[in-house]
């Protein structure tokens, strides 16, 4: 019997605590009443209402996320009420704005986006090695080697990488 690859993940810890400090955020949004808003759109909705509308491009990069998620991302915000979309100057292009929803519970979401960045500042301070330092290595050492550098190393000596026919 073959064995699971799966079974071993360095990465799913990390992942299930960001899915459950992403859950506790949005039990609070359940509690005020605010229905339809994720913890993921905040940093979105917050961006638009400091900066004003933005094409699909200019809101990807003020939050430093690829074109496509961000297109996605958009579509979903826009179902939940939270955003609109107009034709910007060029045809081509798509101006995203707050909905007057939106606007109406700006200064609650500015609260909360304070809150819980004191609140994780506070839990860092708590453990011996803050994520945020955890980070900041993890990124250093990808400076020094690539991740992609690192997995293709290891796949150029894997058979079943190597000869996919067998």
């Amino acid at each position: 019997m073959t064995q699971d690859p799966t079974e071993i993940s360095h990465w799913r810890a990390l992942r299930l605590l960001q899915a459950r400090m992403d859950e506790d955020i949005a039990r609070l949004y359940t509690e005020a009443r605010i229905d339809g808003l994720k913890p993921s759109y905040v940093m979105e909705l917050i961006k638009l209402h400091l900066r004003g509308p933005m094409s699909i491009k200019e809101l990807a990069e003020a939050v430093q996320r690829t074109h496509s998620a961000l297109s996605q991302k958009v579509a979903a915000m826009r179902r939940a009420g939270l955003v609109e979309t107009v034709t910007g100057a060029d045809a081509r292009s798509k101006q995203v704005m707050l909905t007057e929803r939106a606007t109406g519970m700006i200064d609650r979401l500015m609260a909360e986006w304070r809150a819980t960045e004191s609140a994780l500042a506070e839990l860092e301070s708590e453990i011996p090695y803050p994520l945020g330092q955890v980070v900041l290595d993890v990124e250093r050492a990808l400076e020094r080697r690539s991740f992609h550098d690192r997995i293709a190393e290891k796949l150029a000596t894997d058979p079943a990488w190597i000869n996919p026919e067998g």
